[in-house]
């Protein structure tokens, strides 16, 4: 089981800042949240079922179990949600991708890119990848396959192949990793996820949050605030000083910025992935020692 982290209300402060340092008050210390923690809070999933998806140089899935700490039979780790004081713990699933933001700047780094924000329109201007498939096990794969061995990969590439479509690839290499811990944390909770909250820099990429939405197979929501990690610890503080009296009322402060729904024919969407379930297998065991 992975460590969460919990907080705790006014009545039981773990201290105050000293006021003689550089914050110049004595700040109450009213809270503690991992970062992953701290964005399912701050996507307010607070209900059994409800996911967030935070999209940084890796990407985070966690899932609220409710009271219940599920344990994985599909690579995936236990983690504690958070707890109010005095109510009891709320669990999670967790799923850690290791690439995501790394893969594009990749791209950027090997001069198929000049900047993150290009990869939507060079990725449009293809109708598909042609048959390509990249792999971004730069530096293994985490959940739910848990190989450090496994290397970057790319496969069916022909004579016409452009960058647009290594491009394309790549950014549903995102996606579908994404799904491999989807069906995972079904497998696991029983649970079927029906909306996916998402967060972190990428997703200000629209088509990137389209592809999540046809590749899932789920609603994609995006908050108007993405930093979700730091609204969390805002939110978790605000309870602990009263400054916020319910979770009911951090529901009705998250906003949507917007949602996409899937739009691309599903049979059609599982045949591909099946083909990317190939293609990482090909990636898996790659390194070997000498």
């Amino acid at each position: 089981m992975s460590r969460g982290r919990c907080f705790r209300r006014s009545e039981s402060l773990y201290g105050h800042t000293d006021p003689e340092g550089f914050l110049g008050a004595a700040v109450p210390v009213a809270g503690a949240l991992g970062d992953q923690q701290a964005a399912l809070f701050g996507q307010a999933c607070f209900d059994e079922g409800s996911a967030k998806n935070t999209y940084g140089t890796g990407s985070f899935y966690l899932m609220n179990t409710g009271t219940d700490a599920v344990e994985s039979e599909h690579g995936l780790l236990t983690t504690i949600g958070f707890q109010l004081s005095g109510e009891p713990v709320q669990y999670a699933l967790e799923g850690s991708i290791f690439s995501t933001g790394a893969a594009i700047e990749w791209l950027e780094d090997v001069d198929l890119i000049n900047n993150a924000a290009q990869t939507a329109e060079l990725a449009k201007s293809v109708d598909s990848t042609d048959g390509v498939y990249l792999v971004p096990a730069f530096t293994g794969v985490g959940a739910p396959h848990w190989d450090g061995r496994a290397r970057g990969t790319i496969v069916g590439m022909t004579r016409g192949t452009r960058k647009e479509h290594i491009v394309r690839a790549t950014l549903e290499s995102i996606a579908y990793r994404t799904r491999d811990v989807a069906e995972a944390m079904e497998a696991d909770s029983g649970i079927t996820t029906k909306k996916l909250r998402v967060d972190g820099g990428a997703v200000k990429n629209d088509f990137l949050c389209q592809l999540q939405s046809d590749i899932v197979g789920v609603d994609i929501a995006r908050p108007e605030v993405d930093e979700t990690t730091a609204l969390g610890s805002a939110y978790a503080a605000g309870l602990a000083v009263g400054y916020w009296d319910t979770t009911d009322e951090l529901r009705d402060n998250w906003q949507i910025d917007r949602a996409f729904t899937p739009d691309r024919d599903a049979a059609t969407v599982d045949k591909q992935y099946d083909r990317w379930a190939d293609a990482v297998e090909r990636s898996l065991g790659w390194a070997r020692e000498e």
